[in-house]
């Protein structure tokens, strides 16, 4: 016990010592550091390894949002080992987006890469250079140009028709309805018809079988915390979810290798402008004088990457809008009225009706302000620039907070509020609303489908399905939830924009399209 005693009195200042030998080095390190040039965007104080973890909740962009009220439209984040550079207003968005477009064209790969099969193959994800011009002019003259998508018109028809087959279905039941299912499987169907109708006419149950696994991927990448795609982590697959990833991947991947096969084997020169995507990507794949060869691989993950866009926007988009306009009865009636002023009562609203339908435009436009589907979305510098006075790197990657600017009180009035009538314009072009929006520069306030060249290039499409879809649901059908009298709106976790729960309605039958 004295022994104790006597090591214990003799190794306290033994490591104070230690301790005060440490705080010297370090503070003698701090000042003698020579003063770095460059003036950083100012950042929440970081705590070690974690960074601003402690910070931020499971909802990233309202995260971002609230410090970006304390630190600034441009600031810097620590996020385990990565540095990102928050932007939370329009004006730097412009910097970014326009001033300085050339130096943020690339994106970095912002998911869980460690685990991609088809990693450097991506489209979405690729930095700025000769694949991605490639298949941005592919997209904008051929895949997703307006007369692509005017052939699709019967695809897009079609399939809201059977949408509404199953839920007036349910509604002769009694039986309340999975709407987010319902919609997810619309939008699946919609893609995988326009991508590879020909094989869709063949099997229909591969349609099922890729939403699955496109659903199961997402819902895995997903799983994969912050901390395990940025953070010390990153390459330790702690709870298996990178290892199940890479094998829901590689099941898609024998999956499209047989469509592709299909597709080989039968023939591609079928002509007369009833060409699907396949069809031209294996056309540009196989051409021998083409700008540049195309890979496998590349074609896989594009059309994957069409298939993840499709539920993250369009769907999430339509949900999100009749979610609003169950909780909104009077915004619910206000449109139906136009819809029934336009379309009468003796056939469905079609993609025709709607530059006569100003009102449902605004719903749109006002769903995606306040629920984008991309809330944050990402770039890369590419060259040493200056950006609201702060410099910014070459590897340095900026977020851009869509969800923070659609929000911003500056632009908005009443910013969380849904309010359509902010965006009713009359024939002047002025906007008619109580809620008028005195803003310059609007195109940065409002950015649903990212800006810059690399804008989403399906944003017509999104448009052109929301407006279709919405305006059916709210001819045909009044709406009741299954519990409660509102649908809950809460966001889900991470950078995503998609809402929490599923939409669980009993659809009540108003008008059916079906009866002559």
């Amino acid at each position: 016990m004295a022994t104790s005693t006597r090591l214990l009195h003799y190794s306290n200042p033994f490591f104070v010592s230690i301790i005060s030998i440490i705080i010297v080095y370090l503070l003698i390190k701090l000042c003698t550091k020579p003063k770095s040039s460059v003036h950083y965007p100012p950042s929440p104080l970081a705590l070690p390894i974690i960074g601003h973890l402690h910070l931020l909740s499971s909802s990233l962009p309202k995260s971002f949002q609230t410090l970006a009220r304390r630190y600034g439209p441009l600031m810097r984040i620590h996020i385990g080992q990565s540095i990102f550079v928050v932007v939370s207003d329009a004006a730097v968005a412009k910097e970014v987006l326009r001033i300085h477009e050339g130096e943020f064209a690339s994106r970095f790969e912002f998911g869980p890469a460690e685990y991609n099969i088809y990693k450097d193959a991506g489209f979405i994800t690729s930095p700025y250079g000769t694949y991605w011009r490639f298949m941005k002019k592919l997209c904008m003259t051929k895949l997703f140009s307006g007369p692509q998508l005017d052939r699709f018109n019967h695809i897009r028809k079609e399939e809201i028709m059977k949408l509404l087959q199953s839920l007036m279905k349910r509604s002769r039941e009694g039986k309340w309805c999975d709407l987010s299912a319902e919609l997810a499987s619309l939008t699946n169907n919609l893609i995988f018809r326009m991508a590879m109708g020909k094989r869709f006419s063949k099997d229909g149950n591969e349609a099922n079988e890729m939403w699955k696994l496109v659903v199961e991927i997402m819902g895995l990448a997903a799983k994969l915390g912050v901390n395990e795609v940025h953070g010390l982590l990153k390459k330790i697959d702690l709870f298996g979810n990178g290892k199940k990833l890479r094998e829901a991947l590689e099941r898609y991947d024998r999956l499209v290798e047989e469509i592709i096969k299909d597709y080989e084997e039968n023939g591609l020169d079928i002509g007369g402008g009833n060409e699907d995507l396949m069809h031209i990507l294996l056309e540009t794949y196989r051409e021998k004088n083409a700008e540049l060869k195309i890979t496998r691989d590349q074609i896989k993950y594009f059309i994957l990457e069409l298939f993840i866009a499709s539920i993250d926007t369009s769907s999430a988009a339509i949900q999100w809008a009749m979610a609003e306009l169950i909780n909104h009865p009077k915004v619910f009636k206000k449109v139906r009225e136009e819809i029934d002023s336009v379309v009468k009562s003796n056939r469905l609203v079609n993609e025709s009706d709607v530059p006569n339908l100003p009102y449902l435009q605004a719903i749109a436009k006002e769903t995606l302000r306040l629920h984008s589907p991309v809330p944050i979305f990402h770039r890369e510098c590419t060259k040493d620039c200056k950006i609201n006075g702060f410099d910014l790197q070459v590897k340095d990657r900026v977020l851009i907070n869509a969800y923070a600017i659609m929000r911003h009180p500056e632009a908005w009035s009443d910013p969380d509020k849904f309010l359509p009538e902010r965006f009713l314009y009359n024939s002047s072009g002025e906007n008619n609303g109580e809620y008028l929006m005195e803003i310059k520069d609007q195109g940065f306030w409002f950015l649903p489908f990212g800006g810059g060249r690399r804008g989403c290039a399906g944003s017509l499409h999104a448009y052109l399905v929301t407006h279709g879809t919405v305006g059916a649901l709210v001819q045909c059908f009044d709406w009741k939830t299954k519990d409660g009298e509102k649908v809950d709106i809460s966001v889900g976790s991470g950078f995503s924009g998609a809402m929490a729960l599923p939409m669980e309605c009993y659809p009540v039958l108003r008008f059916d399209p079906f009866q002559k």
